[in-house]
């Protein structure tokens, strides 16, 4: 069996790969050993925001007097909302399978491994092993939950995200480690469901990534509905052995906090500290493909150093997110076509990692893209900042979602955006505007003479762009 290409790993980086190869004449299979999707769209992305929707329309129901709305006995059922979330994954899973069948994409369904002379062995369920082999060979492995020695993960009492996102039964407490995109997101979505939740990051804040008033913001967001919240703390041990004092088995963690030794008890523990690239058995040290920390090496086109050999989204370096993995596959293909001749017209660029889009989907929502402000001032700009809050806008009054603000930063001599920091509602719609404005190198005045529509909350990023330069109308 003999390809253009094969990719290895179905997630949103291989199967868009897979797609644009086909469109650009290339004989494609790809190879996947669990779920079309992979991670992102069964386990990841889609139905963790199937979750955190359900968690929306409960906090909803909540303040429903808050919109002079009254509602009687609104319950959560936790098993049908995970259900929910599991059809959508399953539904979206069969769209892949669709696309691939569209494309005339061969899905060759096991585990694949590299060899040498740009071939990959493929071990199916059962233990048979087939040889294909293919011009191109493109790596998208994923990554899966980072283990630490001090939070080894059962799967029952101690879990990483997949565990979390389809617990049979909802528990009443739980801590969750690491606090960033995965670990906010599943914070809030158990507490608005009633779990209690401490969360706890070994950095001074939370969402650490992210600009310092961001995360100072999402903190007293997430304590107004209950959250523990613990910054500059980290887990010592945690003893399953022993059943809770309140009755029942769980959870005593053992933190080491600012203020000393914390013991918490609770039902869960959430593994939230990262990912580990799945770079075992793959036949990397065969074919001697280079890698580096735990990530493939590559150069900006996705070629490793064995000609022929590419590999693209968590398992190399860059971003660990799927829209950066889609558009790494892209660009990869298109030099492949470029290069090989399969397609003319085409001229692939480097990706600007510099301006990916981040986006973190609890309530209020963040979004950035850029540099921080102090990120910007390490590089040597001289910026101008501006911050205007959602609590000045008519739309996030009108709704009721008053927390969060849009901060922008500019370079004072020229007036490029630098960058764009948000929290509030609706924000990782509205970043797209940003990275668009930053690709086409828009300036903070075309910002503010833009005319945004009113009443939105995107407009509060033309009263942003205002505040920068002393020209604020509405606060």
């Amino acid at each position: 069996m003999t390809y253009d290409l094969i990719v290895i790993g179905s997630g949103p980086g291989g199967y868009v790969a897979a797609i644009r190869a086909s469109q650009l004449g290339l004989k494609t299979a790809i190879v996947e050993r669990d779920s079309l999707g992979g991670i992102c769209l069964n386990w990841g992305c889609i139905p963790t925001k199937a979750l955190l929707k359900s968690a929306q329309v409960f906090e909803y129901l909540n303040h429903a007097a808050d919109y002079g709305i009254k509602v009687n006995g609104g319950e959560a059922d936790f098993g049908a909302v995970v259900k929910r979330s599991r059809d959508i994954a399953e539904g979206m899973n069969k769209g892949v399978g669709f696309l691939m069948k569209k494309n005339k994409i061969d899905v060759i369904t096991g585990s694949g491994k590299i060899k040498t002379g740009k071939k990959v062995e493929v071990t199916a369920a059962g233990g048979k092993v087939t040889l294909y082999e293919a011009k191109h060979i493109l790596l998208a492995v994923g990554a899966r939950s980072r283990v630490l020695p001090n939070l080894v993960q059962d799967g029952k009492k101690i879990i990483g995200y997949r565990e979390a996102m389809s617990l049979p039964k909802q528990p009443k407490s739980m801590v969750v480690v690491g606090s960033g995109a995965i670990g906010s997101e599943f914070a809030y979505f158990y507490a608005t469901m009633g779990t209690k939740v401490t969360l706890v990051e070994f950095l001074p804040s939370i969402v650490p990534v992210e600009d310092a008033e961001v995360s100072k913001q999402l903190e007293r967001s997430f304590k107004k509905i209950g959250i523990n919240v613990l910054v500059e703390s980290n887990v010592e041990s945690i003893d399953t052995s022993t059943p809770l004092s309140t009755g029942g088995e769980g959870c005593k963690v053992k933190i080491k906090t600012k203020k000393g030794e914390e013991i918490i008890e609770c039902d869960i523990v959430l593994s939230a500290v990262g990912i580990q690239a799945n770079l075992e058995n793959i036949g990397l040290e065969e074919v001697g493909i280079a890698s580096d920390k735990g990530k493939i090496l590559t150069n900006p086109f996705y070629q490793t150093n064995m000609p022929g050999y590419y590999a693209i989204g968590d398992c190399i370096g860059g971003q660990a997110l799927a829209h950066v993995a889609s558009a790494e596959g892209l660009i990869c293909v298109e030099k492949i076509a470029l290069l090989g001749g399969y397609a003319k017209g085409i001229n692939p660029e480097p990706l600007d990692y510099n301006n990916i889009p981040g986006c973190t989907y609890c309530q209020p929502e963040v979004a950035s893209v850029g540099f921080t402000e102090a990120k910007a001032k390490e590089a040597g700009y001289e910026i101008k900042v501006g911050k205007f809050p959602f609590s000045a806008s008519g739309k996030a009054t009108a709704v009721g979602l008053k927390d969060g603000f849009v901060k922008l930063i500019f370079d004072a001599k020229y007036g490029e955006l630098l960058g764009a920091h948000m929290i509030g509602a609706n924000v990782t719609e509205m970043i797209a505007e940003i990275v668009i404005a930053r690709k086409l190198e828009v300036t903070g005045r075309e910002l503010i003479d833009a005319v945004h529509p009113h009443p939105t909350m995107s407009e509060v990023i033309m009263a942003a762009a205002a505040a920068a330069y002393d020209e604020t109308i509405h606060m």
